[in-house]
């Protein structure tokens, strides 16, 4: 499948996750988001740029319990969960990889 972001088309599966997460850029990331239903904000943006840095440091997606305790130690403290599932409601593989142009991850839920 192809995302039209301006004037580049960008190349996703079936399920609208980036084929090549080196296309990902930030309009990138709000047209994915707009497919989700979702309208980014602050807090999103702390997420996306979190799994971005981590993927890029370990070159492995991070587990949610990673981005929950980020969010936590970023000033959400014990409201960081719901906070993240507030923000991503249909979920981190789904939503919070999704945007921020990761692969899908092999052998995780979408739900």
């Amino acid at each position: 499948m192809e995302l039209m972001v301006g004037d580049a088309r960008v190349v996703t599966d079936d399920e609208g996750y980036l084929i090549d997460p080196g296309d990902w850029n930030e309009s990138v990331a709000e047209a994915l988001a707009c497919s989700e239903g979702l309208v980014l904000n602050g807090d999103h943006w702390e997420v996306i740029r979190f799994v971005r840095a981590f993927f890029d440091e370990h070159q492995v997606i991070p587990d949610a319990r990673f981005a929950i305790r980020h969010l936590a130690d970023h000033g959400m403290g014990a409201k960081a969960r719901a906070r993240l599932f507030e923000l991503f409601p249909y979920g981190y593989v789904k939503q919070v990889c999704k945007v921020a142009g990761m692969r899908r991850p092999r052998g995780w839920s979408t739900g």
